[in-house]
């Protein structure tokens, strides 16, 4: 076996996760994002469960797929019913999706006590539903829900269920872990079993992961070299605990067991597809996943840096630009003088030991105080930038103050002054605003605009604010992190101290200095980039 087919139901199982809803327009969105990337089957939906779904597979026929085929999902026709008069069917069939995947009871337990049926009348309306759909071309892939479950319970009969989807004509046989309990050394022996029993069928594997075990499972599956069709969803989005996570499925695959999953060079994609379903479903990313979170490929420890500066693979298990991640080097407490090198060198500054070794002390003392620069990468790069010897500040703070008001009649007032020098030039101004720390970044802001145009390009993005020592109440230590973005990029500063106003207004200079920094930097890189351009014309 050297090729193992993917079929994602993000679009579906995904969406019974707690806090997602995708419109339809969210759907074809991440339908195309799957379709880049390369896998087989997309599954859009239920068509007969709301109106949503059904507008998807409406839409989706207009879209030019190139690798994938959409699915529709459905359960069997309804008990003491046939195919051609259940509302469920017609609605799979009537969605024109080239694939059908039907889901079918295969323990007992649910037989008798979920869809009140006989054993034999459960084994006819799966063999006459696969049939029905068969009839009238689709492609047939047949999902045994609760069949780890139901063989332990039934052996026997949970085999006459899948013999009853092969005698209506069903293309892939697919083993559900529906309540995510097997184990997997259960998952390999079982499919041996069902291979056994059934030779030449082709399996899939749906695993759940309610026992942290989903992609294990998947892969004890896989490995058996009986099941060439795994699924799963994009960030293991499902109902509960969750599904088998593609992201993490796919190159275990590829880069571990060496079978091909998606086209040549596709698996660069997935840490880029990863993030933007995430944003997508309006969840944020999870950067601690493997392969694709933002800290896959992050190394915090001094001796962990010190090693990696020497050879990579030293703490990588695979090179992170194979999924399209990268490595980070953090910066903390529990930082040694390679983990400020190796920073330097990604900001491009030049950094001997002693002077890693100042900005190291500080950072540390820092955090002690309540800072964390994790999070706040902005900050290093300033600390490191002032430690510069020929490093020029673009202004200096000299003071500020703030007064918020209850004033009749129009509520709370706040107003904020600043005094900064720039260039000799000492700048006095204030602003109003909505809270203290939006007062003080216009006011700010206000001052520098005259010296520097660029500050009219840069937002404040998002602002966080943390009690570190509750205990201690309204004399607690606030941590502050603050997002400011331009045209260029988004950064992120941190201050911190017992008074949340001063914590504030370092995170906010530190934000606005940065991103002065930014923008001369990529500002002296487009005169690099024009002057090569005249001189290559003069050269023509």
């Amino acid at each position: 076996m050297a090729h193992v087919e993917v079929y994602d139901t993000t679009l579906r199982d995904g969406t019974q996760r707690e806090g997602i809803s995708l419109s339809v327009d969210d759907k074809l969105k991440i339908t195309r994002l799957l379709d880049d990337l390369g896998v087989a089957y997309i599954e859009g939906g239920w068509p007969g469960s709301n109106p949503k779904d059904a507008a998807y597979f409406a839409r989706v026929r207009d879209l030019d797929l190139k690798h994938a085929r959409v699915a529709a999902f459905g359960m069997t026709c309804r008990v003491g019913s046939h195919p051609e008069e259940d509302a469920n069917i017609q609605m799979m069939v009537d969605s024109q999706a080239p694939v059908v995947t039907i889901v079918g009871k295969t323990s007992l337990l649910h037989v008798r006590e979920v869809i009140r049926a006989t054993p034999e009348e459960n084994l006819r309306i799966i063999r006459e539903s696969v049939a029905y759909v068969k009839a009238l071309g689709r492609e047939v892939i047949y999902d045994a829900e609760h069949f780890f479950d139901g063989y332990r319970l039934d052996a026997a009969y949970a085999l006459e269920t899948l013999r009853a989807a092969l005698a209506g004509g069903a293309e892939r046989l697919v083993l559900c872990d529906t309540n995510g309990g097997a184990m997997p050394w259960e998952v390999e022996q079982l499919v041996r079993d069902v291979a056994e029993a059934l030779p030449g069928v082709q399996l899939g594997i749906h695993a759940h992961n309610d026992s942290e075990v989903a992609v294990a499972n998947t892969l004890a599956a896989v490995r058996t070299g009986f099941v060439d069709h795994v699924q799963g969803t994009i960030n293991g989005y499902g109902e509960r605990c969750g599904n088998a996570n593609l992201c993490a499925i796919i190159p275990d695959l590829e880069l571990k067991l060496g079978l091909r999953c998606l086209p040549e060079g596709a698996l660069r994609k997935l840490a880029h597809l990863s993030r933007t379903v995430a944003e997508v479903a309006n969840l944020a990313p999870d950067n601690h996943l493997a392969y694709v979170g933002r800290s896959a490929f992050a190394h915090k420890g001094g001796m962990h840096v010190a090693a990696i500066r020497r050879n990579a693979d030293s703490y990588q298990h695979v090179d992170p630009a194979l999924v399209g991640n990268e490595m980070r080097v953090l910066v903390s407490e529990l930082s040694g003088r390679g983990n400020m090198l190796s920073k330097a060198e990604e900001f491009g500054l030049n950094m001997d030991s002693e002077g890693a070794r100042a900005v190291l002390e500080e950072i540390k003392a820092l955090e002690s105080q309540g800072y964390v620069f994790e999070g706040a990468e902005a900050s290093v790069a300033m600390m490191m930038r002032r430690a510069q010897p020929d490093y020029k500040p673009w202004f200096q703070p000299v003071d500020f103050m703030v007064v918020v008001e209850l004033r009749e009649g129009r509520g709370i007032v706040t107003e904020a002054t600043v005094k900064v020098r720039v260039n000799g030039e000492e700048m006095h101004t204030a602003a109003s605003g909505n809270g203290p720390v939006n007062a003080l970044d216009k006011a700010l802001r206000r001052a520098l605009l005259p010296h520097y145009p660029q500050m009219a390009d840069m937002q404040l993005a998002d602002y966080k604010v943390r009690i570190l020592d509750g205990q201690n109440g309204t004399a607690a230590t606030t941590r502050v992190l603050i997002d400011t973005q331009n045209c260029h990029g988004r950064w992120s500063t941190v201050g911190a101290g017992p008074n949340i106003i001063e914590a504030s207004w370092r995170a906010v200079v530190d934000s606005v200095e940065y991103g002065l920094e930014l923008a001369h930097d990529r500002g002296r890189c487009a005169e690099v980039e024009t002057e090569g351009s005249e001189q290559a014309m003069v050269a023509d």
